[in-house]
């Protein structure tokens, strides 16, 4: 499994402990995967900012507004491939919001993306409902 972790130039202020939380949004991931019974070509994950993550969900998905994570899933049936973008300034706002670390809120939105790639949907309440289950399930593992 290929797992990139691209950080933006322009984040470095608003990810102060990238390194040492890189080694965890993996290991995390791989938890993840094995725990969905998932084969893995590749995943990159990207930590941007609101303008960017914005652009992005405007060319790609015709939406124009800010989110936390836009999943780009690539993979035929059987193996995960995919872009998961994040936003570390929306990040940032909902750990406050939520009253959990900034780290934790990370760690959430990564297991969020994975699950994602995995197969899950969010588009309505029931499902949203189940995503957060499994996202807490791994979260608390």
């Amino acid at each position: 499994m290929i797992l990139n972790i691209i950080y933006d130039a322009d984040i470095d202020g608003l990810f102060p402990v990238k390194k040492t939380l890189g080694n965890e949004i993996r290991r995390k991931s791989r938890e993840v995967l094995k725990g969905e019974k998932k084969k893995t070509d590749f995943i990159n994950i990207r930590f941007t900012d609101d303008n960017t993550i914005t652009a992005y969900n405007k060319k790609y998905l015709s939406h124009n507004k800010r989110t936390d994570i836009i999943t780009f899933n690539y993979g035929e049936e059987g193996l995960i491939e995919g872009d998961i973008i994040i936003s570390l300034d929306t990040i940032s706002d909902n750990s406050k919001r939520y009253n959990v670390s900034f780290e934790m809120e990370i760690m959430r939105v990564v297991i969020h993306g994975i699950l994602h790639l995995c197969g899950y949907e969010d588009n309505n309440r029931k499902l949203k409902q189940q995503m957060h289950e499994r996202e807490d399930y791994y979260l608390n593992n």
